[in-house]
């Protein structure tokens, strides 16, 4: 059974840049979908997507608010994913997840929500200050 674990929150300035890392353990698969989500404070029940990214097709997926800004990858030591966070705003200040598993094509991954992904992570909060 794949888990997940995540570093690398932290509080930071607006304007500047922060790395998350996912962990994966318990599975290993050469395609694997993994993403990121963020939860916002006073808003328990809902997950924003971030970026997905389907392994072994380096077909990645970022929401609006973050794309130019943000860029995940895949981190083959840790078999999991990165986030790298750059210009961050007030505004991105959030409970950050990693999921895996649930979408079985890239296609499918692109388009998933949180609804479909099948593992996640505790979260690691991320705090951006004026």
């Amino acid at each position: 059974q794949m888990t997940l674990a995540e570093l690398g929150g932290d509080s930071v300035q607006a304007g500047g840049s922060l790395r998350l890392s996912c962990a994966a353990s318990g599975y290993t698969s050469s395609g694997v979908c993994m993403a990121w989500f963020r939860q916002f404070p006073g808003k328990e029940r809902e997950r924003e997507k971030v970026a997905s990214l389907y392994t072994g097709l380096g077909k990645t997926y970022y929401s609006k608010s973050v794309r130019g800004r943000f860029t995940i990858s895949q981190d083959i030591a840790k078999n999991g994913v990165s986030l790298q966070m750059n210009d961050l705003k007030t505004e991105d200040t959030a409970m950050y997840y990693c999921a895996a598993l649930g979408p079985e094509t890239g296609e499918e991954c692109m388009v998933a929500g949180s609804s479909s992904m099948r593992t996640w992570g505790h979260g690691t909060q991320v705090t951006v200050s004026p």
